[in-house]
């Protein structure tokens, strides 16, 4: 097949681009592709770093997370926010505890939950499961509790003894 551009040269490029809807396809030589652009989107450099970088960018459209990010830095090793969204990476535990905010929104949008669950094998231990459930339902009883709301504490006691009965 030939470039559809100059009819010269074999079309070893061949480009599909979807605009409101609509579907072309081009087939292109080298020289014809890079002179019309179409290769432009390899020559970029690509790293985590600055994906993640491009997350927190995306974050900071949020007047919430901009007034939390001006302001934070970590008491331990001082970094700073801004310095934690150019490059990527946390400077110590603490980090953590002072970008609290900021970081839970990043990891709900990356991971889809801010908070680690681990990995089980499908055919794994469903022991597991039902512990890791246990301790959900533990922790929403002392939420309960604290918050006086005594007939749904009393609820999650007794979801609480039946997980047991099934555990044994």
């Amino acid at each position: 097949m030939l470039c559809e551009e100059c009819g010269k040269r074999p079309a070893t490029v061949h480009v599909q681009k979807i605009v409101n809807g609509q579907k072309s396809e081009s087939h292109l030589c080298q020289e014809c592709a890079t002179s019309k652009g179409e290769l432009n989107i390899f020559l970029q450099p690509f790293s985590v770093n600055s994906l993640l970088s491009a997350m927190l960018g995306a974050e900071a459209a949020d007047p919430r997370a901009i007034a939390v990010q001006k302001g934070a830095r970590c008491s331990v090793c001082g970094l700073t926010y801004e310095d934690f969204a150019r490059i990527g990476k946390l400077g110590c535990g603490n980090c953590y505890e002072a970008f609290q905010k900021p970081l839970e929104g990043l990891l709900r949008r990356i991971h889809g939950s801010d908070r680690h669950v681990g990995k089980v094998p499908a055919k794994g231990d469903q022991g597991a499961a039902a512990r890791r459930h246990l301790d959900d339902l533990r922790a929403q009883l002392a939420g309960a509790i604290q918050a006086e709301e005594y007939e749904k504490a009393a609820t999650i006691r007794d979801m609480i003894r039946d997980v047991e009965k099934t555990m044994r």
